[in-house]
Order: structure tokens, then sequence, then C-alpha cells
């Protein structure tokens, strides 16, 4: 017989399904572990959507997974973190789906005082790490608001202390936000009373606060938990509303402390804060009033002094106008003189310059230019008749060098000379050549015609020129601006002399002449240029 048999074939024992044997095993658990309390440290925590929240309690050997469902999370005072040391209560049970065995958490509280203390310089550290103790982002409190808004409870005797407070110093309008000062639902409710007074419209029907208080009377850390949270201390640095925390007694620090505006020993020293006392500021503004009626009369009574010893340091008035009033007398009696002197020389300048304007002189200069316009128009006519000529013989000479005929017959007898040469070269290229030389004739007869025509334009224009110089030098053209040509016995009479020893006179005019018995007669324009004569 061998010393160890096999194991013969279990015949009686139950066969489990995995669930059964899951469920087997919870019942096991379950009943041997109703209720019990696990002090540890929180690890990993997750908090899903559904509200839950999953975490690991550890010691230094072992882990034990827990959870909190969402209606349990939402009623404890202290939510876990990661780090913070509690004691949890609850009931294990197994989960089937990992083959893991868990607590079902329904209430968490710190490890004693010190694990509190230690969570919230924790929370501090990681705040102030973000700026939030800032001095710089503190703002100042407004001087005298017009609505206050106060987060309390509105039973206790806080709000009534803040109240009587604020009626003593100064009355003002004030809006209370009921809210819990401490268990669970302390920090929700203290966010959504300052997040709802900063959602308040300016001007609207329920008037926006220039001011927060946030108030608490004294009590223990558990109780004054609510304002060490994280939430709680978020709201309030994010508040555009300046924000004074009124927690406790002087000696109980929360967080919310350090990121308001302003923390007051206590509610009533938050009203302090918050107010000045009226009658002190009635005194001072009388006070301020007296100083500054004072003032204004010593500074009268200094510059109306002043202005007197000035005064007397300066001359006076009279003293001031005599020199000007002297001068002005002295230019008055020199105005008359001198305006009697410069009239004089005015009038001795202007005899000196009529000298040379009397008529006699001018009548002179007159006929001499009268004379050179004569003898200029009789040279006028020759000169432009002979440049004319000269211009016709030189352009009939240009003309028969190039008369058509005469090309023509040049042109003939370039071919007669050609059609001789024809014997010895291609009809082909003899062909090609008379028809360049045929074409070149054309380009060069056209450019004649044309450049012939250009000259005739121009020596027309030429002469039309010289034919309006001429007309405007004659006489004629005197005679149509207003002058007169005088005749006596068919001579020109230039003096009143020659006019009376005359028998009879004639004066011509631009549209036809006139005798001294005021007979007018027209006579026609002369094509020739008549004598020259006098224009008067």
């Amino acid at each position: 017989m061998d010393l160890f048999d096999d194991p013969a074939a279990a015949g009686n024992s139950p066969e489990f399904t995995v669930t059964e044997l899951s469920g087997a095993i919870k019942r096991v658990i379950e009943g041997e572990f109703g209720h019990v309390r696990i002090r540890g440290e929180v690890g990993r925590v997750s908090r899903p959507r559904s509200g839950h929240i999953y975490l690991d309690l550890k010691d230094d050997r072992s882990v034990i997974s827990g959870v909190i469902w969402k209606g349990v999370s939402s009623r404890l005072d202290t939510q876990p973190e990661e780090g913070m040391e509690v004691i949890a209560t609850g009931r294990i049970t197994t989960f089937g789906g990992q083959s893991k065995y868990q607590i079902v958490i329904e209430d968490i509280k710190p490890a004693g005082m010190g694990a509190l203390m230690a969570l919230l310089e924790k929370r501090k550290a990681a705040l102030a790490a973000e700026g939030l103790f800032a001095p710089e982002r503190k703002r100042p409190l407004p001087y005298l608001p017009e609505v206050i808004g106060v987060v309390t409870s509105p039973s206790g005797a806080v709000i009534r202390d803040i109240l009587h407070r604020l009626r003593d110093r100064f009355p003002r309008k004030v809006l209370i936000w009921p809210v819990a000062v401490q268990g669970a639902k302390c920090a929700p409710e203290v966010v959504r009373a300052i997040e709802g007074f900063n959602r308040l419209t300016p001007g609207g029907a329920l008037p926006r606060p220039q001011l927060l208080i946030v108030a608490r009377g004294g009590g223990s850390v558990e109780d004054l938990w609510g304002f060490n949270e994280e939430t709680v201390a978020r709201a309030a640095a994010a508040s555009d509303i300046p924000l004074i925390s009124a927690v406790g007694h002087e000696t109980d620090t929360t967080l919310i402390d350090f990121v308001s505006d302003k923390r007051a020993p206590t509610p009533t020293a938050a009203a302090e804060l918050a107010v000045p006392v009226r009658h002190e500021l009635a005194a001072w503004l009388e006070g301020q009033g007296a100083r500054m009626r004072q003032a204004l009369s010593q500074g009268l009574t200094q510059r109306g002094q002043r202005m007197r010893d000035l005064a007397r340091a300066l001359p006076r008035a009279e003293t001031l106008t005599e020199g000007a009033w002297q001068r002005f007398d002295r230019a008055s009696e020199k105005l008359g003189p001198a305006l009697i002197a410069g009239v004089q020389g005015r009038r001795v300048t202007l005899a000196d310059m009529s000298g040379s304007l009397r008529p006699g002189t001018l009548r002179r200069h007159l006929e001499a230019d009268r004379q050179r316009l004569a003898q200029l128009s009789a040279r006028l006519a020759p000169a432009w008749q002979r440049s004319l000529a000269g211009q016709r013989e030189r352009l009939g000479a240009r003309i028969d060098r190039f008369h058509p005929e005469v090309l023509q017959r040049q042109i003939q007898r370039r071919r007669e000379r050609l059609l001789d040469r024809t014997q010895t070269f291609r009809p082909e290229v003899l062909l090609r050549e008379l028809s360049r030389q045929d074409q070149r004739l054309a380009e060069v007869l056209a450019r004649l015609a044309r450049a012939g025509r250009a000259d005739q334009d121009r020596r027309r224009r030429q002469i039309d020129a010289l034919g309006r110089t001429l007309g405007t030098l004659g006489y004629r053209e005197t005679l149509a601006r207003g002058f007169a040509v005088v005749r006596g016995d068919g001579k020109v009479v230039t003096s009143s002399t020659a006019a009376k020893a005359a028998g009879s006179l004639e004066i011509e005019f631009a549209d036809g002449r006139l005798t001294l018995d005021g007979k007018a007669r027209t006579t026609p324009k002369p094509k020739t240029p008549p004598d020259q004569g006098s224009l008067l």
C-alpha cells in the first residue's frame, strides 16, 4: 500500500457557482462584522459624477477600500481629503464584481484635535501659495455704505448685537441672509449667501450691498469648522463686494479671516468697522468747518495787510501818468507844424513833377512818335512786297524742280536706260525693280505734295500776320480809336495857326469826312494807304 492514497472523488460535496460563493462569503463577513470603527489615514480619494466618494483607508501595513454613498456624503460634517487621519464608522461588505471587501462608511470624523489642526494648516498653506492671503489683493472698506449685507444666523445674539451697534453709531440699511453657522449645512449656505449678494444688480428692486459682514459667535474648533472649509474661503476671496469676517471671539482664527478684506475680533467690532459714529463725524465736521472759517479769516487778514504794505511801496497813479501827459502835450504841439511842412514839401515835389508833364511837352513827344510811326509805315509796305516777291521766286524755282512733268521726264529717261539694260537681265528681276522704283516715286511725290501744302500754309499765315501788322500800324486803326485827320486846302493841318489861315477845312473820321459847313459824306476806304497826317 502506498503511503499516500489518491483522494477519492467527492461525490457528496456541493457545487457552487461563482455568484453563490460570493454571496455566501458576503453573508459571512456581514454577519461577523456589523458596524465597526476604523482608524486610519485617507489615501486615494475619487469623486465621480454620481456624487459617491471612493477612498482608501490605510495604515503602515494594510489598505482597505471604502465607499461613501451620495446621500451620506452630503450630510458629513468633514469631507475626507487625502492624507487626513480619520475615524470611519460603517459596515464591512464585499464587492463580488472584483472579489474584494470594503467598508461602507456612514460617518467619518478627524482623529482628534491634532488631525483637525494639521488639516487646517494644510489648507492654509495651499491657499497662501495661490496668493489669496496677499495684502495687495485686499480692498479698502467703503467709508459710509448705504446698504450692508450680513451673513449669519437670524436667531442668534450676533445679529442683534450688529443691528444694535449700527443703530447706535450710524443707522444704515441692513440685508440679512440667514445661514446655518455650524454643522454640515454651514459651508454650502455661507458660500451661497456670499455669491447671492454678489449677483444682485446695482439699482435693482433689491439693493446690492456695498459691504458684507460674515459673522458668528464663539465656539469650539468643531463648531467653527464650517468657516475653515476651502469653498468658503474661495467664495470670500472671489467676492466683488468688500467683506469683513467676524467669526468667533478674538482668539479664534478661521480660514475666512485670512482671505477677507478686513478681520474683526467680534461681530460688534465688525459693526464698528463698517460705519463711523454719527455724532463724532458731526463734531469732526463742525471742527473742520470752524478751522476752515478761521483759516479763511486769517488768510484774508494777512492778504489785506500784505496788499496795504505793497500799496505803500507803489507810486501814486498821478505820478505814473504825468510823464505820459507831458509827452502827449509836446507831440500835440509838434503835430500842426509837421503837417504843414509835409504838405508844403509834397506841393514842391508835385510842382517839380508837373513841369515835365505839360501839354506842350506831351504834344512834342507825341508828334515825334507819330513821325517815327509814319516812317516805319512807309518802309514796311515796300519791304513786305520785296520779301513776298523773293519768297515767291524761291517757291517757284522749287516747284519747277519738282514739277510732275519734269519728274515724269526723268522717270521716262530712267525707264529707257533700264530697258536698255534689260537685255542682259531677267524680266522678273527688272519688273520687281521697276515696281520698287514706282513705289518710291509715289512716296516722293506724296511727300513733295505734303511739303508744298505745308509750306504754302505757313507762308500764307506769315502773309496774314504781316497784313494784320500793317493794318495795325496804319493811321486808319488810329482813327477807329477816336482820333481824326484835319486837312486845309488839301494839306494836313498840324496847328491852329495853319487852320485859321486855310480857306476850307476837312476832317476825316474812321467812317467818313466832314467839312466845316456841317455836311458829312461817307467816302469808301481807299485800297492804298492815304497820305500820312497828324492824329488829333
